[in-house]
């Protein structure tokens, strides 16, 4: 019975053992299947930038954040040369295969079995993808693994796809991934553009991207040698016909490849500046064509080095430009400091970004919003006399008198400036400030007041010259541009093209910076240039933004650490850097023969003003100005401030008619409104004879004012100082004028004074009362109250 029994119990056995091995080959499928499923999606780490610059010389490249390598650019399309040399050298079957090449795995295991060592992989180009998405050690184990995802890969996406992805992900030395960065950097060539030859290289370099370093002699012949056996395979698949093999050949012997270039050591702060717009507003395409010039570039970087060496003992440890396309707003120089890598003058620091105080570089917009909201016209005498709003004075602690806003603009006078924003409101000016980029609304007004018009708000380089584009550009207001793919939104108007314009024939009039700045200067140019310049107090920041129709100029010199410089101003400094810039870039109009200057106003008229009244000039204005109005809202009153009288030249009285024909002498005066008396005074300017006589009968309607001091004027008294030189100076406008007023101090005669009527008080503890009267009648000014403490 058991002698039966054996062999059925035998198959038994052995349908149990197929069964086993049935369950374990379903069993493990089923765990390869849950163990590469997730890994079985195509991803790539994102693309490095490669900056270039607008005539497409290397600029720069940024790696890829979280691996540090370089490429990963993506493939949008498989051109056919590419796809055959690629196939030709890592995967002939790949049109057949389902992602795995049954055949290449049982050739590379009897290779191996053979020689007791792993000589073929066996990996197709899916296989590949596999591994380089998901690295690790080459074992029998991971090579399942990467069969399995092949597998997947292949099914879920299908094959066009995966080979984009190879081509996205392989190595080719040097830290480069992908074809298309690997032409770019070896070739200087997008994927298109290459030849068989070059193909054949390049897909060559993946096999061991190590051994076939194409920076290397050795690397690079050894690339050659396995693309010459590429262009071989390809001629044996009828790929390449038999010329074109030889052609091939011939091109590959002599190829070169572009050595590795180092990014221009004076654009450092540029490309930070690029990456950091590029992260916040990445570029659609990752071959960057930026707007900046190298070759412009190098030349601002030579004269920051050249003018700071000039003067480093003058305390002008560094200094930024930026220079930008006036239409376009295209940033085209960007030098953040001397020199990156100058450790002693903290080089590092990009001084664009860094927040100093303007000086009067603020100026121009007040008198544009001025100009825009009717607050301020063409021939609006604005006065430069003492103290203005809010106590601020002039940095040279001279004053003009009575200027026309483009006087008072070009000299850059502070008092007028106060005024003019004090008129216009602070409020308004600190907002129309925030809608050219100075601020962004975190403070308040009133932290800086009529400060504003002297600096007193802190702004960084790269504010202010986007800020100076609205001047630059017809009143438009938009961003600045870095790369020729940034998204360029409609700009927005802030200003209307004719109060721009205004501005501008302002800021380029060199006669108009008169007596302030001399001429044949930093600020004059042999084309039309306009400029503006600032200084900090104590010499702490110069600045300078200087723009023609060709480029806008900002320019910032100063100390790193906020030290003073000696006697370093916008003018003597930031202006000679600026005047440098754009002379290269104007390098062709230097003869100053081109009759070229900033429009005027469209529509209007120009007319000539006397520069003291604002009126219509007449053939006695010694100083007139031409200014431009609206067709029909042009000035219409004649100057009458000039005054012509016949003199007799013994006595300097009014001619009578029995003076000798000889003594007489015909005499220009200046007949300003009271308020300018001092300042006529301290200039040598005389009143006409008839109000300048003590014998001139008093008016009946005079009116007293007293100017200093303020009412409420507390005072405390300088223990240092001693005590007869402790005074307060007392003036008042007397209108019409008279020859003498008496000061009145705490309800006593004090001095009489002469016109126009200053006088000195000896400071007093205490609180005191000033009044001023004029001699012998009953008219009084009103009264000031005064705390000397």
């Amino acid at each position: 019975m058991l002698l039966f029994q054996k062999p059925k119990r035998l198959k038994t056995i052995a349908k149990s053992a197929s069964l086993c091995a049935l369950l374990s080959i379903i069993l493990g499928s089923c765990l390869l299947f849950l163990h590469v499923s997730p890994r079985a999606h195509l991803s790539a780490p994102e693309p490095s930038i490669f900056f270039r610059d607008r005539h497409g010389r290397f600029l720069g490249e940024v790696s890829n954040p979280t691996t540090g390598e370089l490429g990963y650019w993506p493939v949008d399309a498989l051109p056919e040369r590419v796809v055959a040399a690629t196939l030709a050298a890592e995967d002939r079957g790949f049109n057949e295969h389902p992602g795995i090449d049954p055949r290449a795995i049982a050739r590379a295991v009897w290779h191996n079995l053979q020689n007791r060592k792993r000589q073929s992989g066996a990996s197709t180009i899916a296989m590949q993808v596999a591994r380089m998405q998901n690295p690790g050690a080459r074992t029998y184990t991971r090579k399942l693994a990467e069969a399995g995802t092949a597998l997947l890969l292949t099914r879920r996406y299908g094959r066009e796809r995966v080979l984009r992805h190879y081509l996205t992900l392989a190595p080719y030395g040097n830290r480069i991934h992908g074809i298309g960065y690997a032409a770019r950097r070896y070739l200087d060539k997008p994927v298109d553009d290459l030849s068989w030859a070059e193909i054949a290289f390049l897909a060559s370099i993946p096999k061991s991207p190590a051994t076939m370093n194409p920076y290397l002699p050795a690397g690079r012949a050894r690339a050659k040698k396995r693309a010459l056996w590429i262009l071989a395979r390809l001629r044996e698949q009828q790929t390449l016909s038999s010329v074109e093999y030889r052609a091939a050949a011939d091109e590959l012997r002599d190829l070169q490849v572009m050595l590795p270039v180092n990014r221009p050591l004076d654009s450092i702060h540029a490309l930070i500046r690029l990456r950091e717009a590029s992260t916040k507003d990445r570029p659609p395409v990752p071959l960057v064509n930026t707007t900046l010039d190298l070759e412009l570039q190098s030349e601002v970087a030579w004269i920051v080095f050249k003018s700071l060496k000039q003067w480093e003992n003058q305390g002008a440890r560094n200094a930024a430009v930026i220079v930008v396309d006036p239409g376009s707003r295209e940033v085209l120089a960007w030098v953040g400091s001397r020199d990156y890598f100058d450790g002693a003058h903290a080089g590092s620091i990009d001084y664009t970004n860094v927040p100093r105080s303007p000086g009067s570089a603020l100026k121009p917009f007040f008198y544009a919003l001025a100009l825009e909201r009717g607050i301020l016209r063409a021939d609006t005498v604005l006065d430069d006399l003492e103290r203005g709003a809010g106590g601020i004075t002039n940095a040279d602690d001279r004053f003009l008198g009575p200027m026309l806003p483009r006087a008072a603009l070009a000299n850059s006078r502070n008092v007028p400036a106060a005024n003019l924003l004090d008129r216009m409101g602070v409020e308004a000016g600190y907002e129309f400030l925030r809608q050219v980029g100075l601020h962004d609304n975190r403070e308040p007004a009133r932290r800086y007041g009529l400060g504003l018009a002297i600096g007193g708000l802190p702004v960084t380089l790269e504010q202010l010259v986007h800020a100076y584009t609205v001047l630059a550009g017809e009143g438009l207001y938009g961003g600045l541009i870095w790369y020729r793919e940034q998204p360029r939104p409609e700009p927005r108007r802030l200003l209307s093209e004719e109060a721009v314009r205004q501005i501008n024939l302002y800021l380029s009039d060199p006669m108009a910076r008169l007596p302030s700045f001399a001429r044949m200067g930093s600020m004059e140019y042999p084309f039309p240039v306009a400029v503006k310049t600032g200084t900090s107090s104590r010499f702490r920041d110069a600045w300078a933004v200087a723009y023609s129709n060709r480029a806008l100029v900002g320019v910032w010199v100063g100390d790193p650490d906020f030290q003073p410089m000696n006697r370093l101003s916008g003018f003597n400094s930031a202006a000679e850097i600026a005047k440098a810039v754009l002379t290269f870039l104007h390098r062709d109009q230097l003869s100053g023969m081109d009759n070229w200057s900033f429009p005027p106003p469209r529509g209007y008229q120009s007319v000539r003003l006397c520069a003291l009244s604002g009126r219509l000039a007449t053939p006695v204005c010694e100083h007139v100005s031409l200014e431009w109005f609206a067709e029909g809202d042009e000035p219409a009153q004649v100057c009458s401030a000039h005054v012509q009288l016949a003199v007799d030249s013994r006595t300097g009285r009014p001619a009578q008619l029995d003076t000798p024909p000889a003594s007489i002498e015909v005499r220009t005066f200046l007949d300003l409104p009271p308020r300018y008396a001092e300042w006529m005074v301290s200039q040598g300017l005389a009143l006409p004879p008839l109000q300048a006589t003590a014998v001139s009968p008093v008016p009946a309607d005079i009116r007293l004012h007293i100017t200093s001091p303020g009412q409420g004027l507390r005072l405390l008294r300088d223990p240092e100082t001693p005590a007869d030189q402790e005074t307060i100076a007392l003036k008042v406008v007397a209108d019409p004028s008279v020859p003498q007023v008496l000061w009145y101090v705490d309800g006593e005669a004090f001095q009489v004074a002469d016109y126009p009527y200053t006088a000195r008080w000896p400071v007093q503890p205490g609180e005191h009362v000033f009044q001023a009267q004029v001699p012998l009648t009953d008219v009084r000014s009103g009264t000031v109250r005064v705390v000397v403490e």
